[in-house]
């Protein structure tokens, strides 16, 4: 079984998938023999293995695992025992419990300052300045500045980065008095680029502090806040897709849902129940009612109802 996860692993680096997508794919695979235990891999194995991430996780996370798994699958050249992964309805609002708003964003800036994490609020307002990726932070070098732009090379493409003007000089002081001259700008004590769990780990450790839900934070929430304030300002999806590198505009819609619950809830009241939608006619209050035939300006009845 080593042997087979570790081929599979090489296989996956051959067709040039992320360091990130091949530790998902092998840690998916690894579960899945943990579960199976000693019996053979057949449709009915994993059918029963489909019905327990079903259970224990979202649709979402088990279709992720789904994935991987049939990728394994393929590889091992048993086709047959691949499975379906599980239809999710498109979303149409937003989970304010996992939902990080600006002012909550504001907040752990300011709070990371506070502690003195210089690196880690400068982090935090280059994805949120940029809507990159965590893994491509790397490529925000010293030289990137002077660009205004930065070449990334992630998940096989390669895509242009634009660095606003207004981060380009907040970055700038940072490096001068990091003094770095040449390379990636967010780095560690020994010179090497951040890693995501640092980062992830780093970020974790402000929530309490800055009174944030632990469930808001995570690095990737920082590309969502960023597509969510460009498409409130903008409404332009074609655009943004670029600016994410996206593919798919599909893709982006997910990022861009600016409805709550609420929200959607008050756009379904359209007026088509019974005694909804009609308006109530106005009663006319008879003592005020003025025949002009028998009133007229000089009269003194009609001095009394204008005064």
């Amino acid at each position: 079984m080593r042997e087979t996860i570790e081929a599979f692993s090489k296989y996956l680096q051959r067709q040039e998938k992320s360091k990130n997508t091949v530790e998902k794919y092998v840690r998916d695979v690894r579960k899945f023999f943990s579960f199976l235990g000693r019996d053979e891999i057949n449709r009915d194995s994993v059918l029963r293995y489909k019905e327990e991430l079903q259970r224990d996780y979202k649709p979402s996370s088990a279709n992720s695992m789904l994935v991987a798994l049939n990728a394994y699958l393929r590889f091992i050249e048993k086709p047959e025992c691949r499975v379906q992964v599980c239809r999710i309805q498109r979303e149409i609002f937003r989970s304010e419990e996992k939902e990080l708003t600006k002012e909550e964003y504001r907040k752990l800036v300011e709070t990371a300052q506070s502690q003195g994490k210089d690196r880690l609020s400068h982090i935090l307002q280059t994805i949120g300045a940029t809507g990159i990726r965590v893994s491509e932070l790397r490529y925000i070098t010293v030289e990137a500045l002077e660009q205004k732009m930065a070449r990334v090379s992630c998940k096989g493409k390669i895509r242009v980065i634009l660095l606003p003007v207004s981060l380009v000089k907040r970055l700038k002081a940072y490096c001068k008095r990091r003094r770095l001259c040449t390379g990636p700008i967010f780095i560690t004590r020994r010179g090497r680029p951040m890693d995501r769990r640092n980062i992830w780990r780093e970020m974790k450790a402000l929530c309490c502090e800055a009174g944030v839900q632990a469930s808001k934070v995570f690095p990737h929430n920082l590309r969502h806040l960023f597509a969510r304030c460009y498409y409130e300002k903008e409404r332009d999806l074609v655009r943004l897709a670029d600016y994410l590198g996206h593919s798919s505009i599909e893709t982006t819609r997910r990022y861009t849902m600016i409805s709550t619950m609420e929200a959607c809830l008050k756009q379904l009241e359209l007026g088509l129940l019974s005694g909804m939608g009609r308006k109530k006619k106005r009663r006319h209050n008879t003592d005020y009612v003025v025949n002009e035939a028998r009133c007229s300006p000089s009269d003194s009845s009609f001095e009394r109802l204008t005064t």
